[in-house]
């Protein structure tokens, strides 16, 4: 950077623009050169021939000399956006502090801009960090020089810069305020024996008055002072606009830190829920289950003691059983016909009521135990639990029998009814899959039995259908488990298919044939003046709306009058009105 656009920045606010808030407090007294500003981020050495980056990070040459350059594409299009200008693929680097891409110039790295700031920085720190003492007034030589002339490039003591603005001839020149750090200005890299007092604007680099009258004849140049005045109003700018955006990222990330704290700690405090939920579910469960475990473990006892018991029976009625055959046996093989005849009455009561013994006890069948699993079974420790043990057994006398079609049927139409099953307590079955058998056959014919259809609708209920073909009394036998429910068996009187109604449905045959005479009606009723038929108010009219085929009231019925040797055929013959 030239010292004159360095000096400009640092000569602070405009006076007329509002003071701003430092981002943080000035420091006070010397304070020696941050290492951060004189040391390179990637060799950590001091820095050499530094170079300023576009992402604003100063890097030494020869460690930008050592990345890695990739290429970053061909050159921008052209001005008509057609074709790319012939420049050859632009070739990069990554910045080693941030990974920015910066786009290399044609003379590569050593055409990047110089940090002159970094070299002052270095320069300080070199000398003590105190920088060197007060600089002498190149007019008189009495230390204490404070202000600096731009034009003449001469530094100036109170009393020799009050006189420099009086004369006339140097009464505009530019006087600053002398920066301990900002020296005097550089000398031309091309020209050494000039200083880069001017500013070129169109190649944006400060030059000596040989290379603006040579190199940048014709380029728009300036007193340096004056450009780094007008460049330094334009950072000022950018930064009062820069600060308070600064300011808002300052209170955004600390909005985002507390939420990100705020949100840890609701993570933890769900977490916490999170795992007491689940561990009292836990517990719930284990504790629903040992209890269905010990449930079930006495639903095991008092079955295989109901067993034991059935076993003992059956075992003592088998032995007497035994002991009524063998003896039997031994009187018909041994005994005389004496012997035969006295006993017979004694033997034949034993081995009939052995007979009869037993047919009432229930074979032991398939263990209706299993485990429902979605089942509600309410709530254990608060919370809800599922699965219930299903130990029901159907008892056959407990279980009855619905519907219309019970004791009644047509020929050729389908019947149903409903079996329900329940346990021995009278408590309805939530479960399907018992022995069902249903059978229907003709009472006095010797038919082959009707074909039934059972439907387990798996909740304890069972639907029966069948189809008789021909009309009289069937018996209907239901068995569960091989056993009658309540009401089985029983009978069905299957009629004939519904008989339509073949005449009209009308108040009197007079209205409905239009005044026929002819016209008869089966309610037998008859007007005067010849008329056959029935009339309003007259001998025999039912006083209400009929059948004229059967004379029923009922609309909705089903006819009786059936067509036979010698029926009169004019009762059927009505006209529609």
């Amino acid at each position: 950077m030239v010292p004159a656009l360095r000096g400009a920045l640092r000569a602070g606010p405009d006076p007329r623009e509002p003071a701003l808030a430092p981002l943080s407090p000035p420091p006070r007294g010397p304070t020696p050169v941050d290492a951060a500003k004189t040391h390179c981020p990637s060799c950590l050495g001091l820095f050499r021939a530094p170079r300023l980056l576009p992402c604003l990070h100063t890097v030494c040459t020869a460690c930008l000399e050592k990345l890695e350059p990739f290429s970053v594409g061909d050159a921008d299009a052209g001005s008509d956006g057609l074709a790319p200008l012939p420049l050859g693929p632009r070739v990069g680097i990554l910045c080693p502090v941030c990974e920015a891409q910066v786009d290399l110039p044609a003379g590569g790295v050593q055409a990047l801009t110089i940090d002159h700031l970094a070299l002052s920085d270095v320069l300080l720190e070199s000398r003590g960090g105190d920088g060197p003492g007060p600089a002498a007034c190149d007019l008189c030589g009495a230390a204490g020089a404070d202000k600096r002339c731009q034009t003449c490039g001469v530094s100036l003591c109170p009393f020799c810069c009050q006189a420099h603005r009086r004369q006339k001839r140097t009464a505009d020149h530019t006087v600053v305020d002398l920066d301990a750090r900002a020296g005097k200005p550089e000398p031309c890299p091309t020209h050494p024996a000039e200083e880069l007092r001017l500013f070129c604007e169109l190649c944006e680099r400060p030059v000596c008055g040989t290379c603006a009258n040579g190199e940048h004849l014709g380029h728009p140049c300036e007193d340096a002072g004056r450009a780094a005045q007008r460049h330094g109003e334009v950072l000022r700018a950018l930064l009062r606009g820069a600060r308070p955006r600064l300011r808002a990222l300052d209170e955004a990330l600390a909005r985002v830190r507390g939420r990100d704290a705020a949100l840890r700690e609701r993570v933890r405090a769900v977490a916490a829920d999170v795992r007491a939920s689940a561990e009292g579910h836990i517990a719930a469960v284990e504790e629903h289950r040992d209890q269905l475990l010990r449930q079930l473990a006495a639903l095991s006892t008092r079955r295989e003691r109901a067993l034991r018991m059935q076993g003992a029976q059956l075992e003592r009625l088998r032995a007497d059983v035994r002991a009524g055959v063998d003896f039997a046996e031994h009187l018909l093989a041994r005994g005389s016909d004496l012997a035969v005849l006295v006993s017979q009455g004694v033997v034949v009561a034993r081995l009939r009521a052995l007979s009869q013994a037993g047919r009432g006890t229930r074979s032991a069948g398939h263990p209706h135990i299993r485990f429902c699993p979605q089942e509600a079974a309410g709530q254990c420790r608060g919370f809800p639990v599922y699965g219930a043990l299903d130990a029901q057994e159907v008892d056959p006398a407990r279980c009855t029998l619905q519907g219309e079609d019970l004791h009644r049927a047509r020929e050729k139409q389908t019947a149903s009814f409903t079996l329900l099953c329940k346990d021995a307590a009278g408590e309805s079955l939530s479960r399907g899959g018992d022995h069902i058998s249903v059978a229907v056959v003709p009472k006095d014919k010797k038919d082959s039995p009707v074909r039934t259809v059972v439907q387990d609708n798996k909740d304890g209920t069972y639907n029966v259908s069948y189809t008789p073909k021909e009309p009289g009394i069937y018996t209907v036998w239901v068995c569960v488990e091989e056993q009658h429910v309540q009401g089985s068996p029983f009978t069905v009187t299957v009629k004939k298919r519904h008989h339509a109604h073949s005449g009209i449905f009308h108040c009197c045959t007079f209205c409905s044939s239009g005044g026929q005479k002819a016209v008869r009606c089966a309610c037998g009723g008859t007007m005067p003046g010849g008329y056959l038929g029935c009339g309003h108010g007259h001998k025999g009219h039912p006083g209400r709306p009929h059948w004229s085929c059967c004379g029923k009231f009922a609309e909705k019925s089903e006819c009786t009058y059936v067509v036979g040797p010698g029926t009169p055929g004019n009762l059927l013959r009505t006209v529609a009105l």
